[in-house]
């Protein structure tokens, strides 16, 4: 039995050139960049190449990009970062209440020493209000942090015009760019940005290794003390192997990315047109047009999202309920829970990614099997009978 792998939020496979690149490092470049010696340099210059490319995703300034272990740490890094150089000033986060949790922890951290938090509400699409991030800048306010795109409903959010906002009022912004870096363009010169968090495992790249875009000039403390490696901001030795991952992923995402995006897009209204032929009963959350192309995010009135997921994975078609870093909690999505919607329709929630190497055929199996085994589980629901009774 072929398998359709329809997660790649979660993971993505390895580019053929990234893992080709990576296994140049393994067998020829040993050495630490920070070593003067040639084995030293050449791990110098590996490291150089895949900072460039790096940047060149976001046509940023390589000296601006700081490797890091992941997108949970670039999240770290920026928030604790900002927060404790800027205790002085004031201790007033704003973010909204549907950001990833690496964001929602660690701001529940910062709670415990003294940090004040405003989480903004979204509309039912996901949205927030730029109005509403203006209205709750205070004179203590030294963060917003917003993400770029939701990684559980795809909505893309208005962070030209919050960037904006922040930059006029003086106040640091930063963007969790993990679920649109790589699949959307991003252009940092002209986004009003300071900082953006990324990681390689969102477009083909190793995990376990991300960066952070930090403007020149903003103030942060490093998350990692030690050494001076990362222009002083992320000490220790680099992961050299998964940042050259990282660097080649970023090129190919950058090059391959106009071919993609439409490609994507056709797939999305090909999969969402077809679930609304075949299923009654469904919801579609997000924004309907300012959404991640490859993402959809599909609730299933009557069933529960993880029976429908586990019996899709039997017939060979791998999806997820929500976040990867959420999955495992039998509490409903805060995402959902955010947008308004009732906690037993965001249980019967499916979150729906495309890859690169997702097919046409994949989104034909996956309308070929889904409507029988959404019919199986709603046969064995009271709800569901009681409802068609009616």
């Amino acid at each position: 039995m072929s398998v359709v792998y329809l997660d790649n939020y979660a993971a993505t496979p390895l580019h053929p050139k990234v893992k080709e690149g990576m296994h140049q490092i393994v067998d020829n470049v040993f050495g630490n960049p920070s070593s003067d010696h040639r084995f030293g340099q050449a791990a110098a210059e590996a490291l150089d190449q895949a900072r460039q490319q790096t940047a060149a995703l976001l046509n940023a300034e390589p000296q601006d990009i700081v490797f890091t272990s992941g997108g949970t740490e670039s999240v770290n890094h920026a928030i604790k970062g900002v927060a404790f150089s800027q205790r002085e000033k004031g201790r007033h986060i704003i973010t909204t209440n549907i950001e990833h949790k690496s964001v929602l922890n660690t701001l529940r951290t910062l709670r415990l020493v003294d940090y004040k938090i405003t989480s903004l509400d979204v509309d039912s699409h996901g949205l927030v209000d730029p109005a509403a991030v203006a209205q709750a800048i205070t004179a203590e306010t030294i963060l917003i942090t917003i993400q770029m795109a939701n990684n559980e409903i795809g909505t893309v959010q208005p962070i030209a015009e919050i960037g904006r906002i922040a930059k006029e009022r003086k106040v640091v912004f930063h963007t969790d760019a993990v679920a649109a870096a790589g699949i959307i363009p991003i252009n940092v010169k002209e986004l009003p940005v300071d900082l953006l968090s990324l990681a390689a495992n969102q477009f083909n790249g190793p995990s376990g290794v991300g960066a952070l875009y930090v403007r020149r000039g903003t103030p942060i403390w490093p998350l990692i003390e030690g050494g001076v490696q990362e222009n002083r901001k992320r000490a220790g030795t680099e992961n050299l192997v998964g940042i050259v991952g990282l660097g080649l992923a970023a090129e190919m995402a950058r090059l391959e990315m106009p071919e993609r995006l439409p490609r994507f897009q056709a797939l999305r209204q090909k999969l969402i047109q077809g679930l609304q032929e075949r299923i009654p009963h469904l919801v579609f959350n997000g924004h309907p047009t300012q959404v991640l192309p490859h993402l959809v995010s599909v609730s299933v009135e009557f069933i529960e999202g993880e029976g429908l997921m586990l019996l899709l994975d039997e017939e060979g078609i791998c999806v997820a309920t929500r976040s990867a870093c959420a999955s495992g909690s039998l509490r409903a999505s805060h995402v959902l829970i955010g947008t308004g919607m009732d906690f037993a329709l965001a249980q019967g929630t499916l979150l729906i990614t495309f890859g690169r190497d997702t097919t046409a055929a994949d989104i034909d199996r996956l309308l070929e099997v889904m409507p029988g085994v959404v019919q199986t589980l709603r046969d064995m629901s009271p709800i569901y009978q009681k409802s068609a009774a009616n």
